[in-house]
């Protein structure tokens, strides 16, 4: 369990990160960065698959339409609404927008899945969101709160993708690993994302793409989406949707300090309390609970490799 929530953690650093990789592509067009970093994705998953299970594992009928709906959620519209947004908000105010992915994956897992969502949970949740509200408003909420623009709205819809990717995929899991679901939704989102990004000329970027340029692709890619998304499946398997996803307000605290670390912006106390906020409420939302042990439930043979 220790392993679960270090890599869980470690995933937030890594989405943290996106936003600054995010930032360096924000001239190129949403379809075509997207494709781009799922290329690379999706080749790093293929190998990976093959190292870990053995080849990629086969699909039936039933897993077809699942997996193109993780393609088209959590590879095509959050990516096209994340570079989209990119392009005219700010690597730190969209952290803040993508804070509110937990209560939407809170409210749609107790909705459709019957997690537990009790007084702790929610007072774990409230706590979290205020302090990723903290970390990037630096203790100032009228700064953020003062101007809605297009930019913000399209990272709002990365919000609605990434709560409809975290639940279709607890679903696929009951016949996928972690590492076969990502792969294959990755495979899928580049079906999606093909034609436009021919649209937007994609061979002409890629041509005229600078060492900086690639970097951010590459680091997209293998740790943003690879190594990312698969721990973060792993996290859900294990402690379920909305206790995995309350750990996505660590991303803010992350995008702050790789924004100081990088680009030199400023830090001040708010960080260190917005972040002490955000612990307590990922601690309270995962507390364990003094009741029975669970009943195991059978799971395929393929959800076990």
């Amino acid at each position: 369990m220790l392993g679960t929530y270090l890599r869980l953690v470690a995933t937030m650093s890594l989405w943290g990160g996106t936003f600054i990789a995010g930032r360096l592509l924000s001239h190129v067009g949403p379809s075509t960065a997207s494709l781009m970093r799922f290329t690379v994705a999706g080749l790093f998953m293929i190998l990976l698959c093959h190292r870990l299970e053995g080849g990629v594992p086969r699909l039936n009928r039933r897993q077809i339409l699942p997996v193109l709906l993780l393609g088209f959620t959590g590879v095509f519209l959050y990516n096209y609404c994340f570079f989209s947004g990119l392009q005219t908000v700010t690597a730190g105010r969209a952290s803040l927008i993508i804070a509110g992915n937990p209560v939407f994956i809170a409210a749609f897992a107790a909705l459709f899945f019957r997690e537990g969502f009790g007084k702790l949970k929610a007072v774990g949740l409230a706590l979290s969101i205020t302090g990723a509200l903290t970390v990037i408003s630096r203790g100032h909420l009228d700064a953020i709160l003062a101007q809605v623009r297009p930019g913000d709205l399209f990272i709002l819809g990365c919000v609605f993708a990434w709560s409809s990717y975290t639940l279709l995929g607890k679903k696929v899991m009951a016949g996928l690993s972690p590492v076969g679901a990502v792969t294959w939704s990755c495979l899928a989102g580049m079906v999606f994302l093909l034609p436009m990004a021919l649209r937007e000329g994609v061979a002409a970027h890629l041509a005229g793409a600078t060492p900086m340029e690639w970097g951010a692709m590459l680091y997209l890619g293998v740790f943003g989406t690879g190594v990312g998304f698969s721990w973060y499946y792993q996290g859900i398997r294990t402690l379920g949707a909305s206790r995995a996803g309350v750990f996505i307000n660590l991303v803010p605290v992350n995008a702050v300090f790789m924004g100081w670390l990088l680009l030199g912006e400023p830090v001040d106390f708010s960080l260190f309390v917005g972040a002490a906020l955000i612990f307590t409420g990922v601690y309270l939302v995962n507390r364990p609970k003094n009741a029975p042990a669970p009943v195991a439930i059978p799971v395929s043979p393929s959800a076990r490799r």
